[in-house]
């Protein structure tokens, strides 16, 4: 009784999207040692389960009538420290008042959610304002030298305009756009917005208006950066494999400091 009490207060606890694997990983995290098999058997029996991301739809619209940035990227999407790779989309959510749309920045090192914005209107503001946003954490928490970056997207008209290029020029960042109708090119920044729709947008349908995506969305990015585990990032958070590099890197450049 007292395991399945735990096995629904960490279901419950994280959108409930958690499947056996990572309640069991986090449950032995905790200290309450349990063998998966076991885990698998009662969520079974309770009639809980995980969920699956479904396909992604294309959101953005091309537009070819001005030059846009070359391909820096070429689906090498895995950097190997943060500020390498930036990736950008926008997902879009029906709500009872209209459309509603959402731009996501995300670090390719440990997919980490580094600003977002909600909008009734997909323009380039709503894809600046979450630029804006990546830039502020970065510089805020010490991180802010971003010229060794390149930010990828895909060819929407919001992400080859003449202003998000500047801003990016602006901040030393190297603007980089995928081939067309390819979405391998950002497959990245999709698999993070089908995350998104996957386990918080569909699961709470219907929404009713702006206000309400955007509070819940700040919710669930927290939750993503900061408690999730994610597999990619080797079942951690994406803050704490951040916090692992950083302090790894840091050591090192310590001891070849005090060598010279």
């Amino acid at each position: 009784m007292v395991l399945r009490e735990h096995i629904r207060r960490v279901y419950d606890a994280n959108y409930r999207v958690y499947g056996a694997r990572k309640i069991w990983l986090t449950l032995n995290k905790e200290g309450i040692p349990v063998a998966r098999c076991t885990v698998e058997r009662l969520m079974a029996d309770m009639g809980i389960h995980g969920i699956h991301r479904g396909s992604p739809h294309r959101t953005t619209i091309p537009d070819d009538s001005h030059e846009v940035a070359v391909d820096h990227v070429e689906r090498m999407l895995t950097p190997t420290a943060p500020n390498q790779l930036w990736v950008a989309d926008i997902t879009y959510v029906s709500t009872w008042a209209g459309w509603v749309y959402v731009a996501f920045v995300i670090d390719g090192f440990a997919r980490r959610i580094l600003g977002w914005r909600v909008s009734t209107t997909m323009t380039t503001d709503l894809v600046l304002d979450a630029c804006e946003h990546a830039i502020w954490v970065r510089d805020h928490e010490g991180h802010g030298d971003l010229t060794a970056l390149v930010a990828h997207s895909d060819r929407g008209r919001q992400y080859t305009s003449l202003m998000y290029g500047q801003r990016l020029t602006e901040a030393g960042i190297t603007p980089s756009v995928g081939s067309v109708g390819d979405s391998y090119d950002n497959a990245l920044a999709e698999t993070v917005n089908g995350l998104y729709k996957t386990e918080l947008i569909k699961p709470r349908k219907p929404w009713k208006n702006v206000d309400e995506v955007e509070f819940a969305t700040a919710e669930w990015v927290n939750w993503f950066n900061h408690q999730r585990l994610y597999q990619y990032c080797g079942d951690i958070p994406p803050t704490q494999a951040e916090t692992i590099y950083h302090a790894i890197h840091d050591s090192v450049l310590a001891e070849a400091g005090m060598q010279h």
